[in-house]
């Protein structure tokens, strides 16, 4: 109903929002006004951290260290990227760097996700009918009414408990498609820390959407 300003993570920057009927012309006007505001939020949001040679990254909560080697072991597009203690070493060229760590990422969450999904599901007695992977900008998974679930990729960044949070939180939505006692009944049947996770997610999910 008004228009307003908002600090984007994922975007890196600050987001206009325009109720329907207000010209583009008058919210730019308006987020000149705020100027000094958007300065500030700017100068507090985190840097973007690239997916390049040098950069930490973190897999299950364990930091590593991009590493680009141009030949290596490693040749086949979807075996770019090999860990090796605490580094991640990426075979190719520097401009598919990118693009094979974030493959090699979204791969790993696929089978981690879809791993810890069918085990609760099982420790449940529901069957699931497949996992899928997104990137959206405020929800870290869902379950459709047919059994579907699907996750943001990012999960793969956080670490081991906050994973074992959503993919119970999901998976309790196979039996229980509300968020009433029941459902929290089951969740924290399947994961140990629920409020420790939630509190992760609320503090820093967001500086996942930093990466890549």
């Amino acid at each position: 109903r008004r228009i307003t300003l908002r600090a984007d993570v994922r975007l890196g920057g600050i987001e206009l929002v325009l109720p329907r009927g207000v010209s583009r012309a008058e919210g730019l006007r308006f987020a000149v006004s705020k100027a000094d505001w958007i300065k500030a939020r700017l100068d507090d949001l985190p840097p973007r951290i690239r997916f390049t040679d040098g950069a930490i990254i973190p897999v299950l909560g364990t930091r590593y260290r991009i590493r680009w080697q141009r030949q290596g072991r490693l040749f086949e597009a979807e075996d770019r990227v090999e860990l090796r203690g605490r580094q991640l070493w990426v075979s190719g060229t520097a401009t598919d760097l990118p693009a094979s760590v974030r493959a090699w990422l979204r791969a790993l969450a696929q089978a981690e996700l879809t791993r810890r999904s069918r085990r609760m599901a099982a420790r449940i007695a529901r069957r699931l009918s497949r996992v899928s992977l997104r990137d959206p900008r405020t929800r870290w998974g869902s379950c459709s009414p047919r059994g579907s679930l699907s996750y943001s990729w990012r999960l793969i960044l956080a670490p081991d408990a906050v994973i074992d949070y959503v993919v119970a939180h999901e998976v309790a939505h196979l039996a229980e498609m509300n968020h009433g006692p029941r459902f929290w009944t089951i969740v924290r049947s399947l994961c140990r820390d629920v409020e420790g996770a939630r509190e992760w997610l609320r503090t820093e999910g967001a500086a996942l959407h930093r990466y890549g």
